[in-house]
């Protein structure tokens, strides 16, 4: 079992603890990444900070390295909304003591190819795979697609390099490989709040900030150095775009209409925007994952999302979690089962997460400053909190459980159909805290579940 030769093409996040699961196994592993070595890489500008959940967690306290990670992350507690010409106010994520966590991506990426050397892995950077050899495991490397390349052999190769891996590349030309890819219509851009004198926080430390303007919005996440990541959510094109901010000038005017509370904050904002690149926001799909028992794609490679539930590195992390298990449920053994096992397990979660991030995008661009969104969402909080047994918000589900992710998003689609008709009855602002109403809601729920036979 503990004689397997095994290649990891990407040393991102999810390549990386990927390593670590199956360094412990006793497995050989070796990692390659076209780029340079994160640990010696300046800062791309092109990265939204994380948010660390349950899910992540749980895959990092499985393989012992939580207690490494904890110090690098900062507990946000829930949202704060600001709108124009009001005062901002919280939303709050769970139930107290429920927390997401804001990590930098390099920092945490840093930290976990530290841990993999530290326990044996080989990492092999500016390593560019050219081609691959499906059947035989085989990677093929150099400098460029017309140069002499190196031929390495391995038992399985298990392709971690993000959403345009090139390991799914090799797979797309074979027969019956489905594979879908589907832009949003808007792009990001990463800006910056600094740090306040003594490294104090400019904005309220423990929450994740959110300006939420309809089509667009900024959110701005806390670093343990005292500043703010701020993201940037803009059409491409239309009135309020990135085609339209094009000039110092443009781009001051747009700002002092619909982030005019940042401005004092943001002395590089000019700098920032105009030097930082804009990136495109894509969800990936695609079918089969693995190629006999030889290749597998994990993380972004099989399901890249959109970001707006923070569940990408969760999702995969998650991924590596249960394919660990699987490997110790064959025992090592017949990869082609572990392989099909993993992909027909997994795929379902990754096409319900892609859904569930779309519609936060909705909801935290567009609903978040809706007063009859917040009502709706008092009135959920409320039932849940009387009835815990009946009723967990979508969010908690997704973030604070490790319930699936497709059981969330079927339990949340019939939840919604239930607020969808306490919200239509009449005078339900005036009413909303009424017993009745709860009583309505639990007669709903136990309705439902009957008739589901659960």
């Amino acid at each position: 079992m503990s004689n397997r030769n095994i290649a990891i093409v990407g040393s991102g996040l999810v390549g990386s603890l990927l390593a670590l699961y199956l360094l412990k196994k006793g497995y050989k592993v070796t990692i390659f990444d076209r780029r340079p070595d994160i640990r010696k890489a300046e800062f791309s500008g092109r990265s939204i900070n994380l948010a660390m959940s349950n899910r992540g967690w749980n895959a990092l306290k499985q393989i012992g390295i939580a207690d490494d990670i904890v110090p690098l992350g900062i507990p946000m507690d829930g949202r704060c909304l600001h709108v124009v010409g009001k005062e901002s106010y919280n939303q709050p994520y769970g139930k107290e003591g429920e927390a997401i966590y804001s990590i930098s991506r390099g920092v945490l990426n840093r930290k976990m190819i530290d841990l993999v050397a530290a326990r044996g892995g080989v990492l092999k950077f500016n390593e560019k795979i050219w081609n691959i050899d499906l059947s035989e495991a085989k990677l093929y490397s150099g400098e460029s697609a017309k140069s002499p390349w190196k031929e390495y052999q391995f038992d399985q190769i298990f392709g971690c390099d993000g959403a345009f891996s090139m390991v799914r590349h090799n797979m797309q030309r074979r027969s019956r490989f489905d594979y879908s890819q589907s832009f949003l219509e808007a792009g990001y851009k990463e800006l910056t709040i600094p740090a306040g004198e003594g490294g104090t926080y400019l904005l309220e430390k423990n929450k994740l900030h959110i300006w939420p303007r309809g089509k667009f919005m900024l959110i701005a996440l806390p670093n343990l150095d005292g500043s703010f990541t701020c993201t940037l959510f803009l059409p491409y094109e239309g009135k309020h775009s990135f085609e339209n901010l094009t000039t110092k000038e443009a781009l001051l005017d747009f700002w002092k209409m619909f982030f005019p509370d940042t401005l004092a904050l943001m002395p590089t904002l000019v700098s920032d925007f105009f030097e930082n690149p804009t990136s495109a926001l894509v969800t990936i799909k695609c079918f089969p994952w693995a190629y006999k028992d030889k290749v597998v794609l994990v993380g972004d490679a099989a399901h890249a999302i959109v970001p707006f539930y923070g569940h990408g590195m969760n999702a995969g992390f998650e991924d590596v979690y249960e394919l660990d298990k699987i490997i110790d449920a064959f025992e090592g053994d017949d990869w082609g089962q572990i392989f099909k096992t993993f992909q027909k397990q997994r795929k379902p979660n990754a096409d319900a997460i892609a859904t569930l991030s779309y519609n936060n995008f909705l909801e935290m661009s567009q609903k978040t400053a809706d007063p009859t969104f917040l009502l709706r969402k008092k009135i959920e909080r409320k039932f849940a909190e009387i009835y815990p047994e009946l009723w967990k918000p979508l969010y908690s589900r997704v973030t604070f459980s490790r319930n699936s992710y497709h059981e969330a998003l079927e339990i949340g689609k019939r939840q919604a159909q239930i607020m969808d008709e306490i919200m239509a009855l009449p005078d339900i602002e005036l009413r909303s805290e009424d017993s009745e109403i709860m009583t309505h809601i639990k007669t709903r729920v136990e309705a439902q579940r009957i008739s589901l036979g659960v």
